[in-house]
Formats: C-alpha cells, sequence, structure tokens
C-alpha cells in the first residue's frame, strides 16, 4: 500500500521513500508525491533519485491493478520500457541498480503537475458556469475538456468571461471531506456521470471553491491550486457539439 502524499498536499514535490516492489506495473513505493492517472487527470511524470546519485526517469504513474484487473492501493512509478525491463532482469543489465528495500527519493516534474493544477481547478469552475453533469473529462499539461450532458448551445466567449471572473476574484480552494452518508443525502454533489467517488473508507474527499460565496463543492480525488488566483489566464478554445446529448468545452492556457 502507497501512502499518496499529494491528496493532502498537493505543493509536495518531492519525498523520501523505499521500493516496496518492482513488477511488470512498475515501481512501487512506500511513500510517493506522484499522482496516478485517475478522475480523468493525467499521471505524474519526474524521476526517482537513486542513493547512489543515479536517476530513473519516470514517464507516467498509474494505479495498480489485482489479478482480476480492480484496483488496488499501490501507486506504480512507470519508468522506460528498456528500464523497467532491465530492473525486471528481462533485458540485458544496464548501469541502474534497483531492488525492494532501496531508498530513493520521488521527485515530480513540478512545472507539469502545476499546469494539471490550474487546469484541474478551472474544470471545477465550468461546473459553476455550466451547471449540467458531466459525462467525459480529460485534463493534460496541455488542454483540459469537459463534456456536459446538455442539449443547448454553449458561447466560448461567454465562458472565457466568466472563468476570467472566477479566476480574478481569487477563491480559496480547500480540501475536506465528508461521510458516505453525507454523500447519499446530498447525491447532487457528484457531478460526474462517468467516475463515482470511491467508497468504503467511511470518508470522501472533497473540494470547495469559495468561502463566503460557495463556488463549487463536489467529490474529487485530483490535485488543485490553493486559489483560483493562481490559476492565471485560461481561455475556451473550442466547443463542439460530440453528439445530440454532449457538448464538449476545451481549455487551453493563453499563449
Amino acid at each position: 500500500m502507497t501512502q499518496d502524499l499529494f491528496r493532502t498536499d498537493s505543493y509536495l514535490t518531492e519525498c523520501n521513500a523505499t521500493v516496496t516492489a518492482i513488477t511488470a506495473q512498475g515501481i512501487v513505493l512506500d511513500h510517493t508525491v506522484f499522482y496516478p492517472l485517475g478522475g480523468g487527470q493525467a499521471g505524474d511524470a519526474g524521476a526517482l533519485l537513486l542513493a547512489d546519485g543515479s536517476e530513473i526517469v519516470i514517464a507516467d504513474t498509474r494505479k495498480g491493478k489485482a489479478e482480476d484487473g480492480s484496483f488496488n492501493a499501490d501507486i506504480c512509478h512507470l519508468p522506460t520500457n528498456d528500464v523497467l525491463a532491465q530492473l525486471l532482469g528481462q533485458a540485458q543489465s544496464g548501469d541502474i541498480r534497483l531492488a525492494v528495500g532501496d531508498p530513493v527519493t520521488a521527485r515530480i516534474d513540478w512545472a507539469r503537475r502545476h499546469r494539471l493544477m490550474r487546469f484541474h481547478t478551472t474544470t471545477h469552475l465550468l461546473c459553476h458556469l455550466v451547471p449540467q453533469l458531466v459525462n467525459g473529462c480529460s485534463i493534460t499539461p496541455d488542454y483540459a475538456r469537459l463534456d456536459f450532458n446538455m442539449t443547448e448551445a454553449l458561447d466560448k466567449e461567454l465562458l472565457t468571461v466568466g472563468i476570467a471572473r472566477l479566476v480574478a476574484a481569487a477563491h480559496p480552494v480547500t480540501v475536506g471531506a465528508i461521510t458516505d452518508e453525507e454523500l447519499d443525502a446530498n447525491p447532487a454533489l457528484v457531478k460526474s456521470m462517468s467516475v463515482q467517488p470511491p467508497r468504503g473508507s467511511g470518508k470522501i474527499r472533497t473540494i470547495r471553491i469559495g468561502s463566503v460565496e460557495l463556488i463549487d463543492l463536489q467529490p474529487c480525488g485530483g490535485t488543485h491550486v490553493a486559489n483560483t488566483a493562481e490559476i492565471g489566464p485560461v481561455f475556451v478554445t473550442k466547443i463542439e457539439k460530440k453528439s445530440a446529448s454532449t457538448r464538449r468545452v476545451v481549455l487551453g492556457f493563453a499563449p
């Protein structure tokens, strides 16, 4: 089981950790600051710094899977295929030496992560501006998109102005939690039709935007900025009619 430090502090850029497993799914650590692909947000990239001064580049991060295909509590750090093959003894040994029990420093690509955080928080602002259920989401370092379950047309310029207003208002973004029972009593908090918040632990992580004025509140496991002012200039670059009942909004950063 990997302790996911990013859940409580999205601004941690590195941590000390110990290797607990090396499998075909990747390198598993006891602690990590790397966010795994999930909830529409891309997995983190970065590096593992080894005790001898060398490093293993991590290209992606994924949730571990059990034999039945279900997700488990491991977070798998994926190096390039040739490096992973070396670590598993499936290719000619190179200069990299890593074994279970070894200490490492896990360091994310912060510039990339921060773009993901800014985009992810912006998608929550969109949920405020377009109060419709979401049936698709993708958050990458280069763009983000939300698919809304609706038939009405959306105006690109009006949405861009609305986002700019919420960004400039400098609303605080805070992490909280509710119980399964509290969510059952207020099911409208779930904005996504395709992704349901994980249950069973007794607490469901939430993201709230706004203090005096509530802008958005919903279950979310992703990483976010601490204040909407940190998002900076974001534009709606495209609105597409994906089907009779789906409107896609695509976001981009200013050049």
